[in-house]
């Protein structure tokens, strides 16, 4: 039997998701960008799932442009806005605590000249919305931060931040990842006071390689790639410029509509049903020896993070594997290697060494939980013994 608990890595594909991606394969696999009615066809096709993931946003249907993923999204956000923006501000403004791919396109920034101000947690391992505040200068032109973060679930200040920034520095840009946080938790981009937001198709029961970025209405980005002109940017005024080349993936596109469609049909319920599991599987976690819970408690339900003293993350993955259960150790994208956020948030480096992010999807169930736990413990009277 599989237990699958690494939804924050990604998520099976649901039923609603493979049937619209089957039909736009099977009847609308026309050319989108093709005058005639095939083309016309997919370009409908494309269209609704546009409508079905604005509205989820609560956002308009022309501030949604599609992409490959989170990584793309958050490159173009990053770097476009920079490349738009930063002529004369070079100051941009990130945290300590971002996606690899977020750290990635601020390093990039850095290489480029721009001055990059990386803003960490407190000694509590809290990061403050006024710390984020303060770093920004009138030579700033950008700042990013992540709604939820993937290792610990923790639940950043993103509102209260970009809110005070807006009163205090009205021009500068506002970008949030929002990938962990997308059909989870009530949110809008204008509840957060974000001009750019980054979604992911396959942390929502969609498919892998395709994602979405928010561009608020007269914001403007600097394309990373040039071609054919098929997503497009909407300025003030009515005008477009083009955003992102190359022909659209409408199967991909179709199945992130639906996905989502699928998704707000009830989504209030599978949230409350994740809190309590997550709740379930802390009390059972806490009545074994040596296990420290890592994430906070007021972060996101979906992902948990803990430790299990003495037994390395890896040799626990492998023993958890054995039986069928899949956990992660941390962030998918690292690939077992640690990538120092849980050490930002003060955790213990012994405790890094041995963590387990555990991540929840509405699928699972509370006898995963306690087939999990009771795998855990076997294997702190198995392989404690054998060290």
């Amino acid at each position: 039997m599989t237990m699958y608990f690494d939804s924050a890595a990604t998520t099976k594909p649901c039923a609603e998701c493979i049937s619209a991606m089957t039909e736009a394969m099977q009847v609308h696999f026309g050319n989108p960008s093709s005058l005639h009615g095939m083309g016309l066809d997919a370009q409908r096709c494309m269209d609704t799932a546009r409508r079905q993931i604005a509205s989820a946003l609560g956002c308009q249907s022309e501030e949604l442009s599609f992409t490959s993923g989170a990584t793309e999204s958050n490159h173009l956000a990053i770097r476009g806005a920079a490349a738009a923006y930063g002529k004369r501000k070079r100051r941009v403004v990130t945290t300590t605590v971002e996606h690899a791919c977020v750290r990635g396109a601020f390093d990039m920034l850095e290489e480029e000249g721009f001055e990059v101000i990386r803003v960490a947690p407190d000694a509590d391992g809290i990061l403050r919305a006024a710390d984020l505040a303060s770093a920004v200068n009138d030579e700033t032109c950008l700042v990013s931060m992540m709604l939820v973060n993937n290792e610990t679930g923790a639940v950043l200040p993103v509102k209260q931040s970009f809110m005070q920034i807006k009163r205090e520095h009205p021009q500068v840009i506002t970008h949030c990842d929002a990938v962990q946080g997308f059909m989870k938790l009530p949110f809008t981009p204008a509840s957060l006071g974000a001009d750019l937001l980054t979604v992911s198709g396959h942390k929502v029961h969609a498919c892998k390689g395709i994602g979405a970025l928010y561009h608020k209405k007269g914001i403007r980005l600097i394309p990373l790639l040039k071609g054919v002109e098929q997503e497009l940017l909407h300025l003030s005024g009515g005008s477009t410029v083009p955003l992102r080349p190359g022909t659209e993936s409408v199967p991909l596109i179709a199945g992130f509509g639906a996905a989502v469609q699928m998704l707000r049909s009830n989504l209030d319920q599978r949230r409350d049903y994740i809190v309590s599991l997550r709740q379930e599987c802390i009390r059972q976690l806490l009545t074994l020896n040596g296990v420290t819970v890592n994430s906070p408690e007021d972060g996101s339900p979906y992902i948990l993070s803990f430790s299990v003293k003495g037994l390395k993350s890896e040799t626990m993955l492998h023993f958890l594997s054995e039986k069928g259960i899949y956990v992660s150790s941390g962030s998918a994208c690292s690939k077992g290697k640690q990538s120092g956020v849980l050490q930002q948030f003060g955790i213990r480096q012994d405790l890094a060494d041995s963590t387990l992010r555990v991540s929840f999807c509405a699928e699972n169930t509370v006898e995963e939980v306690t087939a999990l736990c009771e795998a855990l413990k076997e294997a702190q009277v198995r392989l404690v013994h054998k060290k």
